[in-house]
């Protein structure tokens, strides 16, 4: 039965993060501790591997048709790479529901935010025939970058919640390009999240495989479907579905848990 419900929650995972660049892992670390029954620090790494080669896959159809900016992927991971290793250390340090509140507060703006119009983004990153001005770009992305890691290492998630708004609101990025640099990013963030916390548990390999399995069959029948969709509705899910996991998450910690 366990290996049912982590089949039936992997592919729900890798729809979302093929459609939208992300939120998958807002949802795995939940539906492994709570349906699963798993412990937090089992749950973690467990979460960034399906989240990380769900994410790889999805990729695939955005790179075919070039919606990847890749320097721009490399310039987050670069920064946030070291961040979330720092990331994981202060949350060693910090009460669960202390991070619990704050991951939902950051939820919550991230959805107000990408539900605004799109004439409020950014512009420091332009893709698009006149190309990325990267004198503006590349200031903005590394601060940027080093957050979305320092927050994936707190909360063991691999950021893609935090690296759309980013992307699209800060750096001006459009959303169709956005969500393929998002996949791009979250590969190498779940990396190095699972890195940092292979040594607070183990891996139940057979609920992961069974996870990865349909995590990324979704991902990329999802991620084939996301390059023919509207990106105003695509943006709109995404802040929906953030809410719907920050009200989640509050309800647990403070009146629950």
């Amino acid at each position: 039965m366990t290996t049912v419900i982590a089949l039936a929650l992997g592919a729900v995972i890798g729809v979302l993060l093929g459609l939208l660049g992300g939120g998958g892992s807002i949802l795995a670390v939940p539906a492994l501790v709570y349906v699963l029954g798993l412990g937090i620090q089992q749950a973690i790494p467990m979460s960034l591997i399906v989240v990380g080669t769900a994410s790889a896959v999805g990729a695939l159809p955005k790179i075919r048709v070039r919606q990847v900016q890749w320097r721009l992927a490399a310039i987050f991971a670069l920064a946030g790479i070291p961040a979330t290793f720092v990331g994981t250390a202060i949350g060693k340090h910090l009460p669960q529901p202390v991070l619990l509140i704050g991951f939902a507060v950051v939820m919550v703006v991230a959805g107000i935010r990408m539900l605004q119009d799109n004439k409020d983004t950014g512009t420091a990153c332009k893709v698009g025939d006149s190309g990325i001005n990267w004198r503006r770009c590349a200031p903005r992305s590394i601060p940027a970058g080093f957050l979305v890691g320092l927050l994936t290492g707190l909360f063991g998630v691999g950021g893609g919640f935090l690296i759309i708004p980013a992307l699209v609101l800060m750096l001006g990025v459009e959303m169709p390009i956005a969500i393929g640099t998002s996949l791009v990013i979250i590969v190498a963030n779940s990396a190095a999240g699972v890195i940092s916390h292979l040594s607070a548990g183990s891996i139940d390999w057979s609920v992961t495989t069974a996870f990865v399995g349909t995590a990324v069959l979704g991902s990329l029948i999802a991620g084939h479907l996301g390059t023919k969709l509207d990106t105003r509705r695509l943006q709109h899910w995404f802040a929906y579905l953030v809410f719907a996991a920050a009200v989640y998450v509050l309800i647990d910690t403070v009146f629950i848990g």
